[in-house]
């Protein structure tokens, strides 16, 4: 099991597929768990070479009790993009979307190009709010509670009545895959100090943003505002909840293959 070691000694985990092509990074959104791609990785992996991570606090990574951040989890990958060969297309879904915008704003020799998929750049009052609720869910030692709640905002409803039993597996699995539970309460709080939105007008590569029509976690506006905010960015809409790469593995992996190859042609027509 391959583990990168950070600056600060904590072990993250990471796994390779794929022997050619374009080489890619998929980072997960707050779960922090990179076989959240697994129905992804499966479509790309023939002619890519993929690079999945957990985050550290998730995961198979090591979860220390220190403080946790969002430019923090940014170092961890870039460091391991270093070590694994260096500059890569980098995907990121969610709280993954939002280290994707530090990577490019502050690793950015290390990007090719960049997918943000159903992220934000500044939290607003509503997603202050939710999160800040998620947080206290744990901190009051309601893990079941808070993984119940996580799977009606990123579900659609026909997902949760087709995969009703692994659902409630993953609600009686809580209380141990989010252990220790001050560190996963923590890196809910951590997303609200997110807030690059005035800097993402310096991010000089190709980047498409992509956000689901009935995503109730991240609604597509926020998708919309960084879109906006950067210099020639793809805006992308699709179908479903938050959690669309999961539900539509099939059109996600599509997308990026799109993007990628429209990217790989750019950069070598330089």
């Amino acid at each position: 099991m391959p583990f990168f070691t950070a600056a600060d000694g904590c072990r993250i985990h990471y796994e390779t597929s794929g022997g050619h092509g374009p080489r890619l990074i998929l980072i997960p959104g707050l779960g922090g768990d990179g076989r959240f791609w697994a129905g992804v990785v499966r479509l790309l992996e023939a002619d890519h070479r993929i690079i999945v991570t957990d985050h550290r606090g998730a995961g198979r990574s090591d979860r220390p009790e220190s403080p946790c951040s969002i430019p923090l989890i940014a170092s961890d990958i870039a460091g391991l993009l270093v070590q694994t060969g260096g500059p890569a297309h980098i995907v990121g879904h969610s709280t993954g979307g939002a280290i994707a915008q530090v990577l490019a704003l502050d690793h950015a020799e290390l990007g090719l190009s960049y997918t943000i998929s159903s992220s934000w750049a500044r939290a607003d009052s509503r997603f202050r709010t939710l999160f800040s609720a998620r947080a206290e869910l744990l901190e009051a030692g309601l893990a079941e509670t808070y993984q119940r709640l996580g799977h009606v905002l990123c579900h659609e409803p026909s997902y949760l009545d087709t995969n009703a039993g692994q659902l409630e597996a993953a609600v009686t699995a809580a209380p141990r895959t989010l252990a220790p539970l001050t560190v996963s309460a923590a890196r809910v709080r951590m997303l609200l100090d997110h807030d690059r939105l005035d800097d993402l007008q310096r991010i000089d590569a190709p980047v498409q943003v992509i956000a689901a029509a009935g995503d109730i976690l991240t609604p597509s506006a926020l998708s919309e505002a960084i879109a906006a905010a950067i210099p020639g960015a793809r805006f992308v809409s699709v179908p479903g909840a938050h959690f669309h790469p999961l539900a539509d593995p099939e059109g996600f992996a599509a997308i990026i293959r799109r993007f990628i190859a429209k990217a790989d042609s750019k950069h070598h027509d330089r």
